[in-house]
């Protein structure tokens, strides 16, 4: 409900002024408001969460698979350097009989 007061004030002189005041009962809203941002806030920092904890467990994935590639490479190199030195045994086996 809405009250309109209206209070007439007369000064020593003579003179009237007048002023005018409106009441009205309505809880004044904004709390839910409030609520609403406090949960808008909580949402943005669990995705934040989430997205970080993504993003850290992709770049653990990215170094082991780097890792990995390396000792693959590794591996090869070892195994390129032990079928030359057979290969060189090889031939130095045709080579010697030759020889003699």
């Amino acid at each position: 409900m809405t009250d309109q007061r209206t209070t007439e004030v007369e000064t020593p002189s003579g003179s009237t002024h007048t002023h005018t005041t409106i009441v009205t009962d309505k809880p004044r809203s904004g709390g839910m408001g409030k609520w609403v941002l406090l949960l808008a806030l909580l949402v943005v920092a669990g995705l934040a969460y989430v997205a970080f904890s993504q993003l850290g467990a992709a770049e653990m994935a990215k170094d082991n698979a780097v890792a990995d590639a390396a000792e693959s490479v590794g591996t090869a190199a070892e195994n390129v350097g032990e079928a030359a030195q057979d290969m060189g045994d090889a031939a130095q086996d045709v080579v010697e009989p030759a020889s003699d």
